[in-house]
């Protein structure tokens, strides 16, 4: 995609970003008025398999994805936010084989077809780019849609999904509290809402048992046939393998190309998902999706491009967009079996947003990673400052040092580490959005 065919639908995005709100306003009100003003393309999608959660549900969509193209469906994909390009929201199915993000023209014609639709009154740009999810998934066929919700659950604009083949509920943290509540009971009850009654259920792994205890409750007060990672399905590694089991037996399977821990059970859950929806889907497709399963700026190894080349000569360099403390707890638990198996010293380059919990995020790394680096954030009003941010490492105990970009806080990292023995390991995280702005500087966006 050159750069001309990306500004035709950037352009007419931007435009809608000037008129409407770019937060979130959750309500179904004007989802529900702007799709009938469309002919309701929600009602015309192949079978939804819905995912919601703090943590996790990009990897479950990832890992459904996989094995179902690998099983020779055709899948819709819907995620957010992009990284690089507004495209990546947008996968469409392709019969025999991977999908492709949609066109730059046919994605151009969607958005402007939403925006007449909806005749200049009051709704939010989350919305407007979720009915281009429903308008675009229902003009092109496909065997499966996956849609990942945007925030919460109940009140997302995702949710005017009637009858979904599968809801699945990934594991439920401290995130958006402003929005969803101060506790995890409050969060799951709002991601609860995307069940409907009588509808297959996926529960994922759920540290908090306040938080599995809402979702199960719900469940069953709405009569779904629901399944719980942990009681009626689990995954283990045994032997360098991932041992999966549900109430059809055992599967010996590869471990997951997606690396850290805690994809097991994602994995886990997306095999329930895609077999509760009602899909065929042999071992071997599961083996080949395992295998094969992609999920840009998520522990993704940056292993060339030009802003890689300001590090360290050797050095392992690490991005995810994980920016709450859950996300850090599986991350750092992540880099600490890289350190078993390969031990490194590990710095940390780090953006936030003024609406997470850097502190919270920070300790997850104590006694594991060296130095703190933080940097700034591009495209994001909402980022905050390296010294601010900073500031919240050495509280949780870092030594820190605030930069004006990755590039310099790599070059520093280099410095540093120039008479080490051993190169480094860095981890360069915190923020979706950093995330964006470092596939971007280093040519290597998402496909």
């Amino acid at each position: 995609m050159t750069a001309a065919e990306v500004s035709e639908a950037a352009q007419e995005i931007e435009k809608l970003l000037a008129l409407h709100p770019k937060g979130f306003d959750l309500s179904l009100d004007r989802i529900t008025r702007l799709l009938a003003a469309l002919g309701n393309p929600e009602r015309r999608l192949p079978p939804v398999i819905h995912v919601a959660g703090t943590n996790g549900k990009g990897s479950a969509t990832a890992f459904s994805r996989a094995i179902l193209e690998a099983a020779g469906y055709s899948v819709h994909v819907h995620t957010s936010p992009h990284l690089v390009n507004w495209h990546e929201r947008y996968r469409l199915g392709a019969r025999g084989g991977k999908g492709r993000l949609v066109s730059d023209p046919v994605l151009a014609d969607a958005v402007r077809r939403v925006a007449a639709a909806n005749a200049g009154q009051k709704v939010t740009v989350f919305e407007l780019l979720t009915a281009v999810t429903f308008l675009l998934f229902a003009e092109h066929p496909a065997d499966v849609a996956i849609i990942e919700v945007g925030l919460g659950g109940r009140y997302d604009a995702t949710n005017v999904i009637a009858r979904p083949a599968c809801s699945v509920i990934m594991p439920i943290s401290l995130d958006h509290q402003a929005y969803l509540g101060d506790r995890v009971e409050l969060i799951a009850a709002e991601k609860a809402g995307i069940m409907k009654r009588g509808c297959p259920v996926v529960i994922g792994h759920q540290e908090e048992d306040g938080a599995r205890d809402v979702l199960v409750e719900t469940a069953e007060r709405l009569g779904c046939p629901t399944s719980v990672y942990g009681q009626d399905f689990m995954a283990h590694e045994e032997y360098g393998r991932l041992i999966y089991q549900d109430e059809g037996g055992l599967a010996d399977l590869p471990l997951p190309r997606l690396p850290g821990r805690h994809q097991y059970a994602n994995a886990a859950a997306a095999i329930r998902a895609v077999r509760a929806a009602g899909f065929e889907v042999p071992e071997a497709a599961i083996e080949k999706g395992l295998a094969s399963v992609e999920w840009p700026g998520r522990l993704q190894r940056l292993a060339g491009g030009k802003l890689s080349h300001h590090g360290p000569a050797g050095a392992e360099i690490w991005i995810d967009g994980g920016h709450n403390p859950g996300a850090g707890q599986v991350i750092a638990e992540a880099m600490a079996g890289f350190e078993e198996r390969e031990p490194r010293p590990l710095f940390l380059i780090i953006g936030m947003i003024n609406t997470k919990d850097p502190v919270g995020y920070f300790q997850a790394f104590l006694d594991l990673a060296e130095q703190v680096f933080t940097v700034p954030i591009h495209g994001s009003d909402a980022g905050l400052d390296p010294v601010a941010l900073a500031a919240d490492a050495a509280s949780a105990g870092f030594e820190t040092n605030a930069t004006s970009s990755v590039a310099e806080a790599l070059g520093l990292i280099a410095e540093l580490t120039q008479e080490d023995p051993v190169p480094p390991r860095i981890l360069i995280g915190g923020s979706l959005y950093l995330v964006g702005n470092v596939l971007a500087e280093n040519g290597t966006p998402p496909q």
